[in-house]
């Protein structure tokens, strides 16, 4: 039984993202949030209530959190707790792979500067911080948490009673929420590189669609969509999806194949009659 909905949230304001010289005296797991972020964490916590109690869902919904190791995380997913009931929650894991992209130890303010002015020119995904990850070392990590993700569901480890819309919470840090998103939906590099990050404790929804795919279009709109920064290809892909049969093949998707290959001719007589020409 699959989970009604899969929720990536991204932690609440940290200090580091109040004064990024925190970072240059606190290791990075152990920046805490400030008092905005816990407000913003208990403001998440209720809106997240009202999203999996709305309408069309079912009254015995549940909610089980995966959550990364990190302080900041941690402190976010505890304030959220204040607005759910014992009942709602049938469980939570602390998740390492679901960590924010190590930058490197303590973080030298000047250098990390410099550092971060390099990536912009390299490329955020490939890019990797010194004694730190890239981005293409985050996604190696989250491929590695789908398998287990899948394996937790179709063995039933959540303890999920089939009868009940089960909710996916994630509580995770803004690029590896959209690592995950990317590495779910076979976005490319290229579109990755285009995504914004989330908000401090702004959640993304991914819901079943009526034929079994999961899809942002099936809560979110495609204004919301566009300003996260997906193309107008991407939201058509979404809202595909929203319908679609699970395991079907959008034809339509023009990364797919269109955006590998110059041409693809449409039948084998048409690559012998090409050779044909080259031939004579």
């Amino acid at each position: 039984m699959l989970p009604k909905r899969i929720i990536l949230m991204r932690h609440g304001e940290s200090q580091g993202n109040l004064d990024t010289s925190a970072y240059t005296t606190t290791p990075d797991h152990a920046i805490q949030l400030t008092p905005q972020g816990i407000q913003q964490a208990r403001r998440a916590g209720g809106d997240l209530r009202r999203l999996m109690s709305g309408e069309e869902c079912s009254p015995e919904w549940r909610a089980y959190f995966y959550v990364s190791p990190y302080a900041r995380t941690r402190s976010t997913l505890r304030e959220v707790g204040r607005r759910l009931s014992r009942k709602r929650v049938i469980g939570v894991r602390e998740e390492s792979r679901i960590r924010e992209q190590d930058f490197g130890n303590f973080q030298i303010e000047d250098r990390m500067k410099a550092v971060k002015e390099t990536r912009e020119r390299f490329g955020r995904f490939f890019y990797r911080f010194p004694e730190g990850e890239s981005a293409a070392d985050v996604f190696d990590r989250i491929s590695s948490f789908f398998e287990s993700l899948w394996r937790d569901l179709d063995m039933n480890r959540l303890r999920h009673d089939p009868c009940n819309d089960l909710n996916l919470v994630i509580v995770s840090h803004g690029l590896t929420s959209r690592i995950f998103l990317m590495k779910w939906f076979k976005w490319t590099v290229e579109q990755f590189e285009h995504l914004n990050n989330f908000g401090n404790c702004e959640f993304r929804v991914m819901q079943l669609g009526t034929g079994g795919e999961y899809s942002l279009a099936v809560h979110h709109t495609a204004q919301e969509m566009l300003e996260w920064g997906l193309s107008p290809e991407m939201i058509a892909d979404q809202k595909w999806r929203a319908t679609a049969c699970r395991g079907d093949w959008n034809d339509q998707c023009p990364w797919y194949l269109d955006a590998f290959f110059d041409h693809l001719p449409d039948s084998d007589d048409e690559i012998a009659e090409k050779e044909d020409e080259t031939n004579t």
